[in-house]
């Protein structure tokens, strides 16, 4: 856990940018949410910031990397590059996630998770983590894993989009606290 973490600066950071998006969320025209919902839109739906729900973790690559076809919302597919694993602990037990790369993705993973909330205080397909590049921003040059981070695909808010589903290696039996609730739009 960096400095960052260790003060108030990490919450505050995570509380404002998730300010920014619900204002995008409730105003911009490009918002996922319908315009006729988005009068009554009084922001999403979060848990409290958990640093213990931070990682800084190295990623396991495979060495031979496979292209996996993924499922979508709306019975299509789309297609994504194993990357490797990450190791976790969460809720005292130790839990493996895979990333992916998204086509064109260079310096950047998807995570995508289902936990034991899906369904019941999150959105029931699950939710997701994009990941950037390790850089100086971390202290050891790791991967930020940050579940504070999670949200919901635009198809939680409406029938228009297609998302892709969480693979099911990704699906976790501890809840994870943190991030996005369900949708209450």
């Amino acid at each position: 856990m960096d400095t960052d973490t260790d003060t108030g600066d990490y919450a505050a950071q995570v509380r404002q940018e998730r300010e920014e998006k619900d204002e995008f969320f409730g105003e911009h025209p490009r918002s996922p949410i319908p315009g006729e919902r988005r009068e009554g839109f009084d922001g999403l739906s979060y848990y409290d910031v958990d640093p213990a729900l931070r990682f800084e973790v190295e990623l396991e690559p495979f060495d031979d990397p496979e292209e996996i076809t993924v499922e979508t919302t709306q019975d299509g597919q789309q297609t994504y590059l194993e990357a490797g694993t990450f190791e976790l602990s969460v809720g005292g037990e130790t839990v493996t996630l895979t990333a992916f790369r998204p086509p064109g993705g260079e310096g950047r993973l998807w995570l995508p998770f289902r936990d034991a909330t899906s369904g019941e205080e999150t959105y029931p397909a699950g939710r997701y983590l994009d990941l950037e590049e390790p850089d100086d921003r971390t202290e050891t040059g790791a991967w930020v894993v940050d579940f504070n981070r999670a949200y919901n695909p635009f198809c939680a808010y409406a029938d228009a989009y297609e998302c892709p589903l969480v693979p099911t290696d990704n699906w976790l039996d501890v809840p994870v606290r943190a991030g996005e609730r369900a949708p209450s739009t």
